[in-house]
Order: C-alpha cells, then sequence, then structure tokens
C-alpha cells in the first residue's frame, strides 16, 4: 500500500470515529443536555470539569459562527476547496515521502475538514431536529434542513475554571471576560473533528522548520 492510501486509510478511520460520537450524541440526548463525562461513560459522580455538553452550531471550528444561510454557504464551499486542496497537498508530500509526522498533520486537518464537512452536507437531510426531542435518524417527512445547511455536533466542554473575573482584566469589546463578570475558563465547546484540526495545526507549526527545509531541498533536485 502507497504512503498516501496508507495515509486516506488513517483519516477513514477517524472519520469513523469522529462519526460515531456525534451519531451516538444525536440519538441519545436533547439539544443543550449537559453531564460530567465520568458519570456518562463510567456512572461516576464528579468531574465537573470535563462535561459532555450537546450544541448544534452553523458556524466554524469551536462554536465560532457565521452569520446567516449565506454566510453558512460560503463556510461549506470553503470547506470543499479546502478538502480539495488538503487531499492534493497530502498526495505530494506522500509521494515525495516526507517524514510520517508530516503526513500525519496533514491527514489530521484534513480528518477534521471531512468531519465536519459531513454534518453541515448530510446530517439536516437525516436527521430530525434536537431541539425539543432527541432526533430520530431518517424522519418521514425529511430533516431539519436542506444540503449544506444542517449543523455541526459538538460535545466536549471543559470548563476548567469557574469563577468571577478580576477587576483588573482589560474591558477590550472582543475579549471574553469582563472585569468582574462570570468567566469560565475555556468555555468554547467542541468536537472529535474539531480536536484532529487543532492537533494537526500544532504539528505543522512545531515541526515547520523541518517541512520548510524538506521543500528547498525537493526544489534543489528539480
Amino acid at each position: 500500500m502507497s504512503l498516501f492510501k496508507k495515509s486516506l486509510l488513517l483519516v477513514f478511520l477517524l472519520l469513523v470515529v469522529d462519526q460515531a460520537i456525534k451519531i451516538w450524541i444525536k440519538l441519545n440526548y436533547n439539544l443543550d443536555e449537559n453531564y460530567p463525562i465520568l458519570e456518562v461513560l463510567f456512572g461516576i459522580q464528579g468531574g465537573e470539569w470535563a462535561r459532555i455538553h450537546f450544541t448544534e452550531n452553523k458556524g466554524a471550528a469551536f462554536g465560532w459562527l457565521i452569520g446567516g444561510d449565506i454566510g453558512k454557504l460560503i463556510l461549506s464551499l470553503f470547506r470543499i476547496i479546502a478538502i480539495a486542496a488538503l487531499i492534493w497537498y497530502l498526495h505530494k508530500i506522500s509521494s515525495l515521502k516526507f517524514p510520517k509526522i508530516a503526513r500525519f498533520g496533514v491527514a489530521l486537518i484534513l480528518t477534521g475538514a471531512v468531519g465536519n464537512m459531513i454534518d453541515s452536507a448530510f446530517y439536516g437531510l437525516i436527521f430530525s431536529s434536537s431541539t425539543h426531542s432527541v432526533a430520530t435518524l431518517f424522519p418521514e417527512g425529511g430533516g431539519y434542513a436542506g444540503f449544506l445547511y444542517g449543523s455541526v455536533v459538538d460535545m466536549f466542554h471543559f470548563p476548567m475554571f469557574n469563577g468571577t473575573a478580576p477587576t483588573w482584566f482589560p474591558d477590550w469589546s472582543w475579549w471574553p471576560w469582563k472585569p468582574g463578570s462570570y468567566m469560565s475558563f475555556f468555555p468554547y465547546i467542541f468536537n472529535f473533528a474539531d480536536s484532529t484540526i487543532t492537533i494537526g495545526v500544532l504539528i505543522i507549526i512545531v515541526f515547520r522548520k523541518k517541512f520548510i527545509e524538506l521543500n528547498k531541498a525537493e526544489k534543489q533536485m528539480q
């Protein structure tokens, strides 16, 4: 099996994990249900800092929103272009026999892009809404949204610190924690696909010098 096919196999296996988690959440939880992970998995009380919190977002990773139906369509089209570019780049670095860590990083980013794209493209077609009850698969009368207009399923929440923001915090408009207001450290709710994108990007950043050196060596050989 070629290096490219091995990388695609890794992407496929990770996608199975991503979609299995999301489908399980959709078929077992109402929107906004929120429980400690230890309680969900093992029936153990405690661990408030690690939670399953079912949300759906129409925007980008970690719940960052792109406004309106036009914004949603633009985001979906961007994901499609990004996926095509990532597949091309993964094929290129595989054919050039870049180190495993490089292919692993790109494969992780590709996994996240495809995973969230699946939600956006198909979940609105195959699931009923989770707003007032647990969703059903392939509901009579169709799903809750059209092609490319589905919402991405998020579920992991790690509010590691909850309390009051210090009065010396800045009062900038973009700053999430206003002085004296309630704050939750790392308030974002995310999914497995978001995690693979984040880890993949970190790998690319950490090993970027190595990738640049290999790219220069390749050009010198041409």
